[in-house]
């Protein structure tokens, strides 16, 4: 029964972590960007005390992303994409309200927009995105 337990213990723990992002999924924290017809996307997020909202894209190289966001408190914000274990930040601000610029994608990764809340109140982002020629 002792190894039964040694290891159904580090088995459900793995199974908690990977229950992770689906919930995050489930609860409207990652979001899909869908192009409309003249290559742009907008969305307005709420992110709650201490919780985080991504707008996530595959991108492929050569693509230029012009991003604005304009939110009602100070967050933390990046853009990031894995390669492997690696974690790749085309951008990273700290306690920003707004910001402005244009992504050149560099390899064919699914990029994400994050902003983390780290204030006592639930803040509102403002994102655009815009597929340049």
């Amino acid at each position: 029964m002792k190894v039964l337990s040694t290891l159904i213990k580090p088995v459900a723990g793995v199974a908690a972590l990977l229950l992770v992002p689906l919930s995050a999924i489930a609860s409207g924290h990652i979001v899909d960007v869908q192009w409309d017809a003249n290559g742009q996307f907008t969305h307005k997020a709420e992110v709650q005390p201490t919780k985080f909202v991504e707008v996530c894209a595959k991108l492929k190289p050569g693509q230029k992303i012009a991003w604005s966001f304009q939110g009602s408190a100070a967050m933390n914000f990046n853009i990031h994409y894995h390669l492997g274990k690696e974690t790749i930040y085309p951008a990273k601000l700290t306690e920003v309200k707004e910001a402005a610029q244009t992504l050149q994608v560099q390899a064919e990764q699914v990029h994400c927009w994050l902003w983390s809340n780290k204030t006592p109140a639930t803040a509102s982002v403002d994102v655009a995105l815009k597929i340049e020629p």
